[in-house]
């Protein structure tokens, strides 16, 4: 599995434990930035993260800013893209076995890195169930196919 994986400076240092955290247990990934804690604007990042998952590249993305809500927001702007804020092992599993959430988004400010790291542990162990809710993403794609202006 390979992970994108980006933060603006409200998420760098919960980005960089996620990092040493995938290295441990031997996860390829790719850092899309930020490289500080230095002022930057999370949009960029969010993106970035965001399309390296649409192209194929990378398996799963993961994003961090202070809540974990502007860029989510951000990467969710890119078609095809299904990223969920998660705050809790329990949301972290039905974002993937329900949502099929291919991008996770983590709030430095929110979540400890104790929690965070678990969950992200539940959320790349965790597989799409299909079945049922194979309809309802159906649904969500249908919907952004239908307000697509590209």
């Amino acid at each position: 599995m390979k992970i994108a994986i980006g933060s603006d400076h409200g998420g760098y240092n919960l980005k960089e434990a996620i990092k040493n955290h995938l290295e441990e247990k031997g996860i390829e990934y790719k850092d899309f930035g930020t490289s500080s804690t230095e002022s930057v604007d999370y949009p960029e990042f969010g993106m970035k993260v965001a399309e390296a998952v649409k192209s194929g590249d990378y398996d799963r993305g993961i994003v961090c800013c202070g809540t974990g809500i502007g860029i989510s927001i951000s990467a969710n702007k890119v078609t095809g893209i299904r990223c969920a804020v998660v705050s809790d092992t329990f949301s972290a599993e039905m974002s993937r076995a329900h949502n099929n959430a291919n991008v996770l988004a983590l709030g430095e400010r929110v979540v400890g890195q104790g929690l965070a790291l678990k969950i992200v542990d539940v959320w790349l162990k965790e597989e799409f169930e299909g079945g049922r809710h194979e309809r309802r993403v159906g649904k969500i794609t249908d919907i952004e196919t239908k307000y697509f202006k590209g």
